[in-house]
């Protein structure tokens, strides 16, 4: 035989050359340069103490596993299965039909080739298990130091992928299971402003309600005797833009002034929309109701659906989350954290909870006292009513998350496990899973605390004859046309400490800024067909936006739905955003001697607003031609016209006040 060739024990040997196994003895023929596992009797057999015996794969298996080494003789399969000669079947074979191979005693080929599965059971070992000492092992062969550090390395993935992939999956699906959902969103709005410029915003609406069901009542906020339902005791608008640099949360007065909106009738213990059977008259009530004039209102008739509806509508951004959390699950949360720090120049004392801070001065306050010391209204040293309350509360948050962003609680799995086991089924949310808030964090971790504000809607500063706080429109508009525009805020600070280019100036005298002149510009027409128009009525004339849509319809305009226009105006007004003059002229000549004014928020809309001097729609300049228009530079909308006297708190300002 060749040196090449192998006797196979319990059969004769010949020199004719078995053809029929040929293709079996050609693959015990070892190829020079091959790999240890392509050899075939030259390599060394495992178990030698040969210290350049190969490493191989199942050996770095079973170093990972921590098991005992593989036998010194191999599991030996084919590496391919080719047709073999055999035993004359019983059946008939079709023909071309390759013959069935015949079995051989497992040591006939002494061809080391690896199991493509390993004897042992697959699962992981426990990784948490307590080590224990072992019975002395036979000497293993000796490795370079470089292939025991790779098998380590090796282990430590294993580990590792086992706890990102499995651990933190498994985490948050349990977690996402646990979250109380709720309807509350409604994307589709047409009360949403530009909704490009938002586009990759986190828009939060966080509300605090104070409902007595379940365990509220044991809050010492009273009963469902007391206080039936449930309102939206705190209001918070958080802003974090696409570029995540800012944060920016804008509180609303509970007792806001709104329109009257009709809303799907919420029940607050189900949770669900719709009728609620009263069990005093054995009946169901209605489907729908409207709200009254207060924002806390929105909640109480209509839930989380009704109040984003009117939050939409005052700011014109598109929320995009919710979350509302009730007076036990604030405590727990503030618990899980383990207190929080709050600073005040004098004790708190309220007519209504009592004392609320013994001393004054900085200190760590649990639950409970933290809650009393966000509701409190009818504090005794203060005499601005819900205005110190929501002071407080903001300067509560910033306290938070300054401590969220030094103590990496969203880095931490176990700290963060915590904190959402202790609130999460006092919560309820729309849009919002565990990871969006591990995201949130995160994205929170890394901006400067100069660069969260806090800022209070602005209103008038008293209340009307029916408790009403009535809102500022304007400025309320034009702040957030800031926020959308991610115009820079009132006392927004770099890492520095120094002022973030393009803040406002400090309040002096209150009085807000002149108007601009504004400019006259030449804009060259364009094709109504690339221009979209969307007409609001400001008059008392029904019927009035619709007619004048169809007219600018009937000359090429793209036109979206009619609507009215809050509050009555005296000239017809055609608001664009800067980059669409060409479009706004365009549309300006189809009136006569109308009013044009830059406005953000817009987009590639055309916005026209009938005045009360509006009489009739004409035919718009030919495509092409020169327009002279005179247009105001955003007296209304844009940043320029924030109202110097925002009530703003910084989340870097740690004084005590």
């Amino acid at each position: 035989m060749s040196d090449g060739d192998h006797a196979t024990p319990g059969r004769p040997d010949s020199s004719e050359p078995d053809r029929d196994n040929e293709w079996l003895t050609r693959s015990t023929r070892p190829t020079p340069g091959a790999a240890p596992w392509e050899r075939g009797t030259d390599s060394p057999s495992r178990g030698t103490d040969d210290e350049s015996a190969p490493i191989t794969v199942a050996d770095l298996i079973a170093k990972i596993h921590g098991e005992a080494p593989i036998p010194e003789r191999p599991t030996r399969h084919r590496a391919e299965p080719e047709p073999v000669s055999g035993p004359e079947p019983d059946f008939e074979l079709e023909p071309d039909s390759p013959p069935e191979p015949e079995p051989y005693p497992a040591d006939e080929f002494d061809t080391t080739i690896l199991p493509a599965v390993h004897a042992h059971p697959s699962e992981l070992p426990d990784l948490t298990a307590t080590a224990v000492p072992e019975a002395p092992k036979p000497e293993r062969p000796r490795h370079p130091r470089s292939v025991i550090v790779g098998r380590v390395v090796a282990a430590l993935v294993a580990v590792l992928a086992l706890v990102l992939t499995g651990g933190a999956w498994q985490w948050q699906s349990s977690k996402n299971n646990l979250l109380n959902r709720v309807s509350a969103l409604d994307p589709d709005s047409r009360d949403i402003v530009d909704p490009n410029a938002q586009f990759g915003d986190e828009n939060f609406l966080i509300v605090g309600t104070d409902t007595r069901i379940g365990d509220n009542s044991e809050m010492g906020a009273g009963t469902t005797e007391d206080a039936a339902g449930a309102r939206s005791d705190t209001v918070m608008l958080v802003n974090i833009p696409a570029n995540r640099k800012r944060v920016v949360a804008v509180s609303f007065p509970r007792d806001l002034k709104i329109e009257p909106m009709k809303c799907e009738v919420w029940n607050p213990e189900t949770r669900q929309y719709g009728p609620i059977y009263d069990e005093d008259t054995e009946s169901w009530g209605p489907e729908e109701a409207y709200t009254e004039y207060k924002l806390n209102s929105a909640f109480a008739v209509g839930g989380p659906k009704c109040l984003v509806k009117v939050i939409q509508k005052l700011s014109g951004l598109h929320v995009n989350r919710f979350m509302a959390v009730d007076f036990a699950g604030f405590s727990k949360m503030v618990d899980a954290l383990g207190g929080v720090e709050v600073c005040s120049t004098t004790p708190i004392e309220d007519y209504e909870l009592g004392t609320v801070l013994a001393n004054s001065g900085r200190q760590v306050v649990d639950g409970h006292t933290a809650l009393n010391y966000v509701r409190a209204r009818q504090v005794t040293t203060e005499t601005n009513g819900d205005y110190g309350r929501i002071k407080r509360q903001q300067r509560f948050l910033s306290s938070l998350l300054r401590s969220l962003i030094s103590k990496d609680t969203f880095f931490s799995l176990s700290k963060l496990n915590n904190v959402v086991n202790m609130f999460i089924n006092d919560s309820y949310v729309d849009n919002l899973d565990t990871k969006d808030l591990v995201d949130l964090g995160q994205s929170v971790q890394g901006v400067n605390a100069g660069r969260i504000t806090f800022i209070t809607v602005p209103t008038v500063g008293y209340a009307d004859e029916y408790g009403n706080e009535i809102p500022r429109t304007d400025d309320m508009r034009a702040l957030f046309d800031a926020i959308i525009n991610d115009d820079p805020l009132p006392e927004e600070r770099n890492a520095d400490n120094t002022p973030v280019p393009g803040t406002p100036a400090a309040p002096t005298n209150g009085a807000p800024a002149p108007a601009p002149d504004g400019e006259v510009i030449e804009a060259v027409a364009t094709n109504p067909a690339d221009v979209t128009v969307r007409v609001s009525n400001s008059t008392s004339e029904s019927g009035l936006a619709s007619s004048a849509a169809e007219a600018l319809q009937t000359h090429g305009f793209s036109i979206t739905d009619p609507d009215d226009y809050p509050g009555p105006l005296d000239h017809t007004t055609v608001f664009f955003s800067p980059g669409n003059e060409e479009a706004a002229a365009t549309v300006a000549s189809s009136f006569p001697d109308p009013t044009i004014e830059r406005s953000s928020g817009l987009g590639d809309v055309v916005q026209v607003v009938l005045g009360k001097d509006f009489s009739t729609v004409g035919t718009p300049m030919p495509s092409g031609s020169t327009v002279k228009v005179h247009v105001l530079r955003g007296s209304k909308n844009t940043s320029s016209a924030l109202p110097e006297d925002l009530t703003v708190t910084n989340a870097a300002d740690t004084s005590c006040e």
